[in-house]
């Protein structure tokens, strides 16, 4: 018990001190790289009339962009604040006066500039609260411990609303100090979520957030009739072409064996006996049609064991951890399956690598997966290894696919699929 409250005690101071540290680094960046945003892309959008606005504002907003989607990526890793990006896309190689025109006609560039000048002030002011929260106390305990008569300089010292004069009001500087302290506890890392808030309230919207979400559904339900398309026309050649043509050879094969029953019966055993084993391949070629479809493995016993049995019959030694209190919708574990197949298979085949190592895991409503190889690197989707596929068929179920491939390795493939156990 004792252990569980030393423990909880040191997180909670982990996370204000990170969150005073993490305010105290956004706010130093934020007031400089705003103003410089803002100036440029109002100086640039004054020469426009001139010409030369037509040639620099695709540039500025480039960087108020780059700008806008660090803010994302922070928001999201540092407090799980999800801030769609909807900018509308431009043709890279547009002439400069249609590329600015249409970053201009984007809704998104206006939010984004409206963002700027809240950023430096409001934004400002909820990053740095943080570590006032937390350093201003420091000032309040060194103001009791003696510090006051070299800061008030005979004169009074104001910490706070608190004079101090002399050492019973060093005290309550000291008692303000340690009441702030406490309160930077609960509030440090709420004033860091409220600057992310801020952010979002003013570079998202719901709109177009709307009118992107269609467009991703769109593609993703075009991916989805393709992919099941493709699969209905490799189920129909490998029938054709396997089962069938050994159907068809056995139904031959015992015409000839009614035949030759009474004339010549060893010929007619031998034909038997090519009958029985040309049924057993048809058999098993069934079995591995099927199983390609939907393992049977993965229908009984569920996504976690499916994987370590793929990973048995790799050539590589493969770790795989798994942590699923419950299963997903079969829909959901077939294509969880199939990517992890998908990649393990471009690991073996083009990685160089002599180990792999899997891990799934189901929090905060979404199935993570990750695969990682010690090979050489450098994989990415489009570049013909697989990937866009995976990518195809993780976002049917709106998942995600995240590649890490620096050359010389490690790769590191990451799936999230959000969805619920049973």
């Amino acid at each position: 018990m004792n252990t569980d409250t030393k423990d909880g005690g040191g997180s909670r101071t982990r996370a204000v001190v990170l969150a005073a540290v993490q305010g105290l680094v956004l706010a130093l960046a934020v007031l400089p790289s705003t103003v410089l945003c803002l100036v440029l892309t109002l100086v640039s959008l004054a020469l426009i009339p001139l010409g030369v606005g037509l040639v620099t504002t695709p540039w500025a907003l480039a960087v108020v962009r780059t700008l806008a989607g660090t803010r994302r990526r922070l928001a999201q890793e540092w407090c799980g604040v999800r801030i769609p990006v909807v900018y509308r896309p431009v043709p890279a190689d547009a002439r400069p006066w249609t590329r600015t025109a249409g970053l201009l006609r984007d809704p998104q560039t206006w939010r984004d500039l409206r963002w700027l000048p809240v950023d430096m002030t409001a934004g400002f002011v909820t990053a740095l609260l943080p570590a006032v929260l937390l350093l201003y106390p420091l000032e309040g305990f060194a103001v009791a411990a003696g510090w006051w008569r070299v800061l008030a300089d005979g004169g009074t010292y104001w910490y706070g609303f608190v004079p101090v004069t002399d050492q019973p009001t060093a005290l309550g500087a000291a008692a303000t100090a340690a009441v702030l302290l406490v309160a930077a506890y609960p509030l440090a890392p709420r004033l860091l979520v409220v600057h992310f808030r801020l952010t979002r309230a003013l570079l998202a919207s719901p709109q177009e957030e709307l009118a992107a979400r269609v467009r991703v559904l769109t593609e993703t339900r075009r991916d989805a009739v393709d992919t099941s398309a493709a699969e209905l026309r490799r189920i129909e050649r490998d029938l054709h072409d396997g089962a069938q043509a050994r159907l068809v050879a056995m139904g031959m094969d015992l015409g000839t064996v009614e035949m030759l029953v009474d004339k010549d019966p060893e010929q007619a055993k031998r034909l038997l006996a090519q009958t029985r084993r040309s049924s057993a391949e048809a058999l098993a070629e069934l079995r591995d049609l099927v199983r390609g479809i939907h393992p049977p493995v993965l229908a009984e016993r569920g996504l976690g064991d499916a994987v370590r049995a793929l990973a048995l019959r790799l050539p590589v030694a493969t770790e795989v951890e798994v942590d699923l209190p419950g299963r997903a919708d079969a829909p959901v574990e077939s294509a969880a399956y199939f990517a992890v197949s998908e990649i393990l298979t471009n690991a073996v085949k083009h990685s160089g690598a002599d180990r792999i190592w899997v891990d799934l895991h189901h929090g905060e409503g979404r199935l993570r997966i990750s695969v990682t190889d010690n090979g050489r690197g450098g994989a990415a989707p489009g570049a013909g290894s697989g990937l866009a596929g995976v990518e195809r068929r993780l976002g049917t179920f709106d998942g995600v696919l995240a590649v890490s491939s620096p050359a010389g390795g490690p790769t590191m493939a990451t799936m999230e699929i959000p969805c619920a156990l049973s």
